[in-house]
This record gives C-alpha cells, sequence and structure tokens, in this order.
C-alpha cells in the first residue's frame, strides 16, 4: 500500500492512498439505479403482483355469491375449480374449450391482418408524395381515439335497419340479398374481427415505419441498380431486415388481442354470441354473471399458463433463429 506525505508542512499524518480499482462512493452510484426503480417496482407488485397471487388464492376456493362479503371464509376446493374447467365432457368445460377455439381462431386472423395492412401502409408510405403528412395522420386515427368511443361507434354502424353496414353493402352496393344481423349469429364473429382488425392495425403501422427507418437506402438503391423489383426488394431486403421488429410486434399483438375485453364487451355488451364468444368474456360472465369466482378465477390462473407457454415457445423459437444472424 502506497502512501503519500505533504511536504513542508510538519506534524502532517502520512495519508493512506485509496485501493486501486475502489473509488468514493461506488457503492453509492451502483445502488442509485435500483433507488430510481424502487418506486415502480413498488407500483407494480400493488397493481398486477397483488392482485395476481389473489386471483390465484381464490382459484383454490369455493367462493360464490354466498361468500363474497369475506371471502376469506370460502372453504377450500382444492382442484375442484381446475376439474371443472378442463373437464370438456361437462357443459363448463364444453363451453370454455369452445370459447378458446374462437379465440384462437379470432386471434390469428386479427394478428395477421393487423400485421398484413400495417406493414403494407408503412412500406407505401416511405416514398415521398404530396399528402404524406396528413395521410399518416388518419392512419394513426384509429389508435389515438379512446376504446369505448370507437367502438360504440362501430355499434351504431352495425345496426340492422339503419346502420351504415348494411346500407353501403344492401342499399347502395346491392352486395347482400337483405340487411343482415351483425351484432348477433355467425356474423358477429366478423363484426368482431373488422373492429379489432380496424382499432390495431395502425400500431403495426407505427413499429413497422418506425423499423423501416433503420434500413439503409443504399440498399434498395443497390438492388435497383442490379435489376430488381420492387416486390423482390420487399422480399429480399425490407421483411429480413424487419425480422427483429415483426417478432416483438406479433408478440405484442397476440397478447393485446388474445386477452381483449374491451373490444367485445362494448360491441356485444355481457351476453356474448356464441359465435364471437371470446375467452376474456367468458372468464368475466364466468365470474361475474354465474357468480362462481373460484370457478373464473381457475379459468384466469389456465389462461395465464397457457399464454406464458406460448411466449415462452415463442421467444425460444426466434431466438434459435437469430442466433446464426448473431454470429
Amino acid at each position: 500500500m502506497t502512501t503519500t506525505i505533504e511536504r513542508g508542512r510538519p506534524g502532517v499524518r502520512p495519508v493512506k492512498a485509496a485501493p486501486p480499482g475502489r473509488r468514493p462512493g461506488r457503492i453509492r452510484r451502483v445502488g442509485l439505479p435500483y433507488l430510481l426503480l424502487l418506486p415502480a417496482l413498488i407500483l407494480e407488485l400493488l397493481v398486477h403482483l397483488v392482485p395476481m397471487v389473489i386471483g390465484i388464492v381464490m382459484s383454490f376456493k369455493v367462493l360464490t355469491q354466498f361468500y363474497i362479503r369475506d371471502w376469506g371464509t370460502a372453504p377450500w376446493a382444492g382442484l375442484d375449480n381446475y376439474s371443472l374447467s378442463v373437464d370438456f365432457n361437462a357443459p363448463v368445460g364444453e363451453a370454455l374449450l369452445h370459447s378458446f377455439f374462437v379465440t384462437v381462431a379470432f386471434t390469428l386472423l386479427s394478428v395477421g391482418l393487423c400485421w398484413l395492412i400495417g406493414t403494407a401502409a408503412a412500406i407505401f408510405m416511405q416514398d415521398t408524395f404530396r399528402g404524406r403528412g396528413l395521410l399518416r395522420a388518419l392512419f394513426l386515427v384509429p389508435y389515438a381515439l379512446p376504446v369505448y368511443a370507437a367502438v360504440i361507434t362501430w355499434v351504431f354502424m352495425f345496426q340492422h335497419d339503419n346502420g351504415l353496414v348494411n346500407h353501403v353493402l344492401h342499399d347502395q352496393l346491392g352486395i347482400t340479398d337483405k340487411p343482415s344481423f351483425w351484432l348477433i349469429g355467425d356474423n358477429s364473429f366478423w363484426a368482431l374481427l373488422t373492429v379489432s382488425v380496424w382499432k390495431g392495425w395502425p400500431f403495426a403501422f407505427l413499429i413497422v415505419m418506425a423499423g423501416l427507418q433503420n434500413i439503409p437506402r443504399e440498399l434498395y438503391e443497390a438492388a435497383a441498380l442490379d435489376g430488381a423489383g420492387i416486390w423482390q426488394q420487399i422480399r429480399r431486403i425490407t421483411l429480413p431486415s424487419l425480422s427483429p421488429v415483426n417478432q416483438v410486434l406479433v408478440l405484442v399483438l397476440f397478447l393485446w388481442t388474445f386477452n381483449d375485453f374491451n373490444t367485445p364487451y362494448v360491441l356485444f355488451g355481457k351476453a356474448a354470441p356464441e359465435a364471437a364468444d371470446l375467452i376474456s368474456v367468458h372468464i368475466y360472465q364466468a365470474s361475474f354473471v354465474t357468480w362462481n369466482f373460484g370457478a373464473g378465477s381457475a379459468m384466469s390462473v389456465l389462461l395465464l399458463l397457457f399464454l406464458l407457454a406460448v411466449t415462452g415457445v415463442y421467444l425460444a423459437l426466434t431466438s434459435r433463429g437469430r442466433r446464426p444472424a448473431d454470429a
């Protein structure tokens, strides 16, 4: 250990130099980021984690309307709620399975169409033309509107007698033989899909448009000089370059769409038609309509486990696909 002595000042003791690699206040600087994150972690704990734990506990209880006032005194059910939910030969399990298949079909179509329309619009907006800024702003209007205001507008448009959709399809274009019922029956699935795509594709457009800014224009110019057409440029340059962006975008759209509750609830009310019975509304009905909060909580836990499994498999597959490129 080295020491330094101040010369010219008698009686001054040697001052020990700081050991190598140790700086004053290092611990304080290392702990500062965690201290700044502490309020957000506490808020996340209170808003998400605590209700999640309570919901898991409720799934193991016989929690009906008789124990709402003091749900802690509800008797334990063990795995009975889970057995009831996955018994696909019984009415409860059969209805849940039907709702699951409807949600899977709805999610795949909605995510696919949102990605396709958003990507096409973002690629189209890369070229400079008059009014491009105004058109970009108009494209983002469905995403900027509050969900309730947007969906209620679609409710009026889907009305049987005086809705805009039937007026255009039947009265103006003559595509349908008679005005259709869009909010009941089999057409309710397509009405729900239309609203979901309408309000979801601007988000895909925004994300893809941001990802396109990172692609050098020189690549397109070199490809054009080599004789590559627009479709070859999209297939060889645009889509491979957008792969990391699309991996995150598809996952976010999948989770949002699979868990979407606001759109079907505002569109159909508490009782969604069988063709549009998404699992989020189905769990709501099992909990707040039939007053069986134990079974509803068990369904929610099963949904959480399914989404965690799908997310884990998706991230594993996409990470494996990126390794050769990164290497």
